[in-house]
């Protein structure tokens, strides 16, 4: 008989060239009742992006009416756009008995945890909430990650790096941290963190 998991709600943060993505899309491959949570945005679709895959696109009309309906775990406006978390499909993931993973800013992070710790205990949102942080192994590491992505001007590169630091002085908020110096091993924690907080081992 196939032992019953616990459904998750998994908030991921880390600074830019962290690996981030690359440990989301290993976790998305070997875990098939994870999924990943899809955000909201008014802003226009960049390149390739689609609907449904890359963003919700919307108009700011339809945005400020799921507003008014309390429709957002979080959001945030960003440049003239808005951007945002919605509750219900997490809320179906998880009474579905499957997981659900969001890539999200410390920003964003704190907004989620604050609306988690005020629902009731027994609410499948806070029961099985997990917020995980991914670490640099130092900073000249995350700048050489940078530098050697080739897509960024020196100027981005020191903002992001100033960004980082911000971000990491908050890790402590977080219920987990997760160093990436070698991806592998920083997968496999991640692996074995999860399959602990489901229950499947």
């Amino acid at each position: 008989m196939e032992k019953k998991t616990k459904p998750l709600f998994i908030v991921m943060s880390a600074p830019s060239g962290c690996g981030k993505s690359t440990l989301i899309d290993l976790l998305l491959q070997e875990y098939c009742d994870l999924q990943y949570s899809i955000s909201c945005t008014t802003r226009e679709p960049r390149g390739l992006e689609e609907d449904g895959i890359d963003y919700h696109f919307m108009s700011a009309k339809r945005f400020r009416e799921l507003l008014g309906e309390n429709a957002f775990l979080e959001h945030a406006e960003v440049h003239g756009n808005y951007y945002g978390t919605l509750k219900s499909p997490i809320e179906e993931v998880l009474a579905e008995g499957n997981s659900m993973i969001l890539d999200i800013d410390v920003v964003g992070a704190a907004k989620v945890r604050d609306y988690v710790r005020r629902l009731p205990p027994t609410d499948p949102l806070r029961d099985g909430y997990v917020d995980i942080f991914i670490n640099p192994p130092d900073m000249q590491t995350l700048r050489e990650r940078l530098e050697g992505r080739g897509t960024d001007s020196p100027e981005v590169i020191e903002r992001r790096l100033a960004n980082a630091e911000g971000e990491i002085a908050r890790a402590d908020e977080y219920m987990f941290q997760v160093t990436n110096d070698d991806l592998a091993t920083a997968y496999k924690k991640l692996c074995d963190l999860i399959d602990v907080k489901s229950g499947r081992m």
